[in-house]
């Protein structure tokens, strides 16, 4: 099929079923990742997965993280990154991290395999984080704030660990492990220092008293209004082709530099416009694409092997869920609080697939374990805003979302 009929088809089914599933109350990206399951090789086969279609998605996925960063704070999601919002991610990681690697033992696979599915496992997809909590209401609550913290050290760790990993040699020893383990680290702490660095010099404006919504207001006066967006892409754009060039996922940076960019550095009406523009691109068109492009990976041939499928779902759901729960109460969240964290963190989605397929187009697993972490990061992802929603209640997120329309509202109390 062509690709400008395979995108007509996605997008029209996508938006179709997502709004179906709004009706229901259910948030829309169940409806297009199962549009991507229907169109694709599972079902009707009308739609394989190609190059092109990858492509729209990872410019979907740049679009998702960019809306994402720019409606939160830097200083409050690097808070919750410290101290207790570290526990919280330590155990997000961790926990799951050891559940794959003991049904990786008790299949008896090998060393290698046995990272990967600890790693596909670990892994919190950003993306689908932020579209989930921006749908609902919540981007700007403790759970967002803790989620998203989460997601970022979970898939700066996975990659992290995937760099060592690819890097490598075939027969390595321990020099070798240590050697590519340095290297990592280092990239690692360049971008870190990256990020840091233009905070602090838009904090030192702001403390010299230069007004940064100025000069992105003479930037537009020569440019032209239409200019806007694509300065903040390109902006954002650097901070993900530093991170792609070190090595790690260009949504981490891309988060990053969204993240430092907030309504300072326009005027009032100029950022509302932002916002706008990125909703019509994003969750009009490019997101829904997006998430089908998530379920046309999907295909039945790990049904070969039940057990195993069965087993690995089991543990992928269970760890998250109980990883997010436990670190929350740690923190001081309340019961259903603290299941809705977990119910964030469960979605894996973009990242576990980028994992897996780079593990198998490099051949270190086989198709079969493939098919079994593509239908976990599609399972996971679709039950992730389920458990949300029966974790918080409506009450609970019809509150929320008052409180973030106010901005000069307080957090919404716990549910005790």
């Amino acid at each position: 099929m062509q690709l400008l009929t395979s995108l007509l088809l996605l997008i029209v089914v996508a938006r179709l079923l997502g709004h179906l599933f709004t009706h229901w109350r259910q948030p829309a990206i169940i409806g297009e990742m199962l549009a991507g399951v229907v169109l694709g090789p599972s079902v009707l086969n009308l739609i394989q997965p190609n190059d092109a279609l990858s492509g729209i998605a990872q410019l979907a996925i740049f679009l998702v993280v960019l809306s994402a960063g720019i409606e939160m704070d830097f200083q409050r999601v690097v808070s919750a990154m410290r101290g207790r919002g570290l526990v919280v991610a330590l155990l997000g990681f961790a926990l799951p991290f050891i559940g794959g690697v003991l049904v990786a033992w008790g299949y008896d696979l090998d060393p290698m395999r046995t990272v990967f599915m600890g790693l596909c496992i670990a892994v919190t997809a950003l993306p689908v984080a932020a579209r989930m909590l921006s749908d609902m209401g919540l981007i700007n609550t403790p759970i967002a704030r803790y989620a998203i913290a989460t997601a970022v050290l979970n898939d700066v760790v996975a990659l992290f660990i995937l760099g060592i990993v690819l890097a490598l040699p075939a027969d390595s020893g321990a020099n070798d492990l240590l050697s590519s383990g340095l290297v990592a680290c280092a990239k690692l702490l360049g971008l870190l220092a990256l990020v840091a660095s233009a905070n602090l010099l838009i904090r030192w404006l702001e403390g010299r008293g230069i007004n940064l919504s100025s000069i992105s207001e003479r930037l537009i006066g020569t440019f032209g209004a239409e200019a806007l967006f694509g300065m903040v892409a390109v902006f954002v754009l650097f901070f993900g082709m530093v991170s792609e060039n070190l090595g790690f996922h260009f949504v981490i940076g891309a988060f990053f530099g969204a993240l430092l960019l907030d309504q300072r550095q326009f005027a009032p009406e100029r950022f509302e416009d932002l916002k706008r523009t990125l909703a019509s691109v994003s969750a009009g068109f490019l997101s829904p694409i997006f998430f089908a492009d998530l379920g046309l990976d999907f295909t039945f041939r790990s049904f070969g092997q039940i057990d195993f499928m069965v087993v690995v779902l089991l543990v992928s759901i269970a760890t998250k869920l109980i990883a997010g729960w436990w670190g929350g109460r740690l923190i001081g969240m309340a019961h259903r609080e603290a299941f809705a964290l977990g119910a964030v963190l469960n979605g894996r989605g973009v990242m576990e697939l980028v994992v897996a397929t780079i593990a198998y187009d490099r051949g270190l697993i086989g198709p079969t374990m493939f098919s079994v972490l593509v239908l976990m990061g599609v399972v996971t992802t679709v039950l992730s805003p389920i458990l949300l929603n029966a974790a918080l209640g409506r009450e609970a997120r019809e509150r929320y979302s008052r409180a973030n329309a106010d901005p000069a509202a307080k957090a919404a109390p716990q549910d005790k």
